[in-house]
């Protein structure tokens, strides 16, 4: 397939923390093995307390963050009542499934808060999903999973998942090529979501 010879790299982790939880993912954009940017974003807002953090080719994170953030919006407006985050990632599941014979090519990393707890998916192009404690996707996903293991603990507080994220966003950046050029992190708790950046010079 065409799709082999291109070098789409990214990566993202997620962490469920006791109050709360956090994604993080780098910043630059690849292309076929060159740089496209230094400055993307590969996590994006659903709603007020749902978040994604994508790996693949950048045009595909953008157009299911938009598909996904609009059928929310429109269920919540027609049922009056918010989303569930299990039923929001479910949506995006049969987004995905609906689309496996032109896939798009994004591993996705959900997460969110909602009144059952906080919540963290991993789905693949093809909209196979997976609840977990923590997760790692992209081209720099067995570097970065190798940190959040050594380091992650059952109820783990937030900032200290936030310091596990940078740390294993960082091991990534480090040894893999096509990754690298600043963090993007966003936690999700009581309060909603909250985003911030960190510039790796």
């Amino acid at each position: 397939m065409a799709y082999e010879r291109l070098t789409i790299g990214a990566t993202a982790i997620g962490i469920k923390a006791a109050e709360g939880v956090v994604v993080a993912a780098e910043k630059r954009i690849s292309y076929g093995g060159y740089v496209v940017s230094r400055v993307g974003k590969k996590i994006f807002r659903i709603g007020d307390r749902m978040v994604i953090a994508a790996a693949g080719l950048f045009a595909d994170m953008q157009t299911l963050s938009r598909v996904l953030s609009a059928e929310v919006m429109y269920r919540e407006l027609l049922l009056s009542s918010k989303m569930r985050v299990r039923a929001a990632a479910k949506l995006l599941s049969a987004i995905l499934y609906s689309y496996k014979l032109m896939p798009f090519l994004s591993e996705i990393i959900f997460a969110g808060y909602d009144e059952e707890g906080y919540h963290l998916y991993v789905l693949d192009p093809i909209g196979s999903i997976i609840e977990d404690n923590y997760a790692a996707i992209g081209t720099g996903a067995p570097i970065a999973i190798g940190v959040i293991e050594s380091e992650y603990k059952n109820d783990i507080p937030l900032n200290t998942a936030i310091e596990v994220a940078i740390k294993a966003i960082k091991a990534a950046i480090s040894r893999d090529a096509v990754s690298g050029d600043g963090i993007d992190i966003a936690t999700v708790d009581k309060n909603g979501v909250k985003e911030r950046s960190i510039i790796i010079s």
